[in-house]
């Protein structure tokens, strides 16, 4: 059985080698023993904090293997960006030049430099071991954080969003970023892209054009790219815009990658699950059923199938499952099919 909780201490060596296995662009897990640590100390601190509004807070989860104990994945939720060190985007918009004396129009794509998410959630960290990309396990990984969303929604804004993955080669080679080092960083890819990842961040302000670029000045290579998502990142992006998540224009300033959002209430997880009393019995029937129990530290999640009726008032689990998401007859479990 696959289930998705809180990260703990002793998950740190797990943490490393998914830091190592996710490679180029993976900016939220950067390939820093100390960093990590500071994330797992973070997270740990954030889960055990009292609080009713959105702050610093970040939740970082692991996907374990029970039978093995293995931990096999991991994802997290920034609970409000920017509010410490500023969260930059590209805004993809438009300009028109006209002249009537000329009969001449022309719309022209042009980016620039904002930060119009501040105090946004983010949806980050996500990514799942080779051999475990089967199954609901990339659905576990990537919903049960709506789950918890739900749950304990005075820690989260209205506005949640993802950045995608952007396009770029086997050595980290960005086409995006090619042209911006060429023209204003002398600085490659995954350099740029590991000192953001560091919280060093300084630079970006200090070296990115402070004007709106034209985008028909860009290499053809950084047109193309511009917006669009890692092969490797096709299935959590067409996930989210299965949640109602949508692309309005921001990209991501190294790679071109898309950032998409969604406000809370319109997350179909979020919308659609809903509370049950615990039964302990025999588990029937075969819809696959996302489970979550309502706790903050000791919060649980699972896909497991069973019989399912939105309709009913109680579910009736596996004293397995039951153990597994910590729960015990009469306590409330919430539930939706994935």
């Amino acid at each position: 059985m696959m289930i998705l909780r809180p990260i703990q201490q002793n998950d740190y060596s797990a943490l490393l080698k998914i830091a190592h296995e996710s490679g180029h662009g993976f900016t939220s897990l950067p390939l820093n023993e100390e960093l990590l640590q500071k994330k797992i100390d973070h997270s740990v601190s954030s889960f055990a904090k009292q609080t009713s509004q959105p702050g610093d807070e970040g939740y970082l989860f692991v996907l374990e293997d029970s039978e093995t104990g293995d931990v096999v994945g991991t994802s997290a939720i920034e609970a409000a960006v920017g509010l410490d060190d500023a969260f930059y985007h590209y805004h993809l918009s438009k300009v028109i030049h006209s002249s009537r004396t000329l009969d001449v129009y022309k719309a022209v794509d042009i980016l620039t430099l904002c930060n119009d998410y501040t105090g946004a959630t983010e949806l980050c960290t996500l990514f799942l071991k080779d051999g475990y990309r089967k199954n609901c396990n990339g659905k576990l990984l990537s919903k049960a954080r709506f789950m918890f969303i739900k749950q304990h929604q005075e820690r989260f804004a209205q506005t949640v969003i993802a950045e995608m993955r952007g396009v770029s080669d086997e050595n980290g080679s960005s086409p995006f970023w090619q042209w911006l080092e060429e023209h204003f960083f002398s600085m490659d890819f995954p350099t740029a892209d590991y000192l953001t990842g560091i919280g060093q961040k300084v630079f970006i302000a200090e070296l990115m054009p402070k004007y709106p670029i034209y985008v028909n000045l860009l290499s053809k290579d950084a047109q193309a790219v511009i917006g669009k998502v890692h092969d490797n990142t096709r299935p959590a992006i067409e996930l989210l815009k299965s949640e109602g998540f949508t692309f309005n224009g921001y990209v991501d300033i190294f790679d071109g990658g898309p950032t998409v959002e969604a406000k809370v209430d319109n997350i179909a997880t979020i919308r659609n699950a809903n509370n049950f009393n615990v039964e302990i019995g025999e588990m029937t029937g075969d819809t696959m059923v996302l489970l979550a129990n309502e706790k903050l530290e000791d919060f649980r999640a699972t896909v497991a199938p069973m019989t399912f009726d939105e309709r009913a008032k109680s579910l009736i689990l596996s004293q397995e499952v039951a153990d597994a998401l910590h729960l015990q007859t009469g306590d409330i479990v919430s539930a939706t099919t994935i």
